[in-house]
């Protein structure tokens, strides 16, 4: 759970998380980029990101190798592989 692929995946996945909950706040006003309350914006998607990070840790210290519950395994980038 302390490898640098683990960290990898969960930030991923939290971003990933964080990027559909401040569609799902724009979506809600109709997608008005003009006059969307960004506060609202950044804090629905801040709260995505901790909450995705913190479900990726707990499944980490209670599931297989990755930040999921599936049977999936984490393995960095090729250009971020040590030689």
């Amino acid at each position: 759970m302390f490898t640098r692929a683990f960290a990898l995946a969960t930030i991923e996945r939290a971003t990933k998380t964080a990027a559909q909950s401040a569609l799902l706040v724009l979506g809600a006003d109709q997608i008005n980029a003009l006059t969307a309350d960004w506060a609202d914006v950044g804090g629905f998607a801040l709260g995505g990101f901790a909450l995705s990070a913190l479900f990726s840790i707990a499944s980490g210290a209670t599931g297989p190798t990755g930040p999921s519950l599936a049977n999936e395994t984490t393995t960095p980038p090729r250009h971020l592989k040590e030689s």
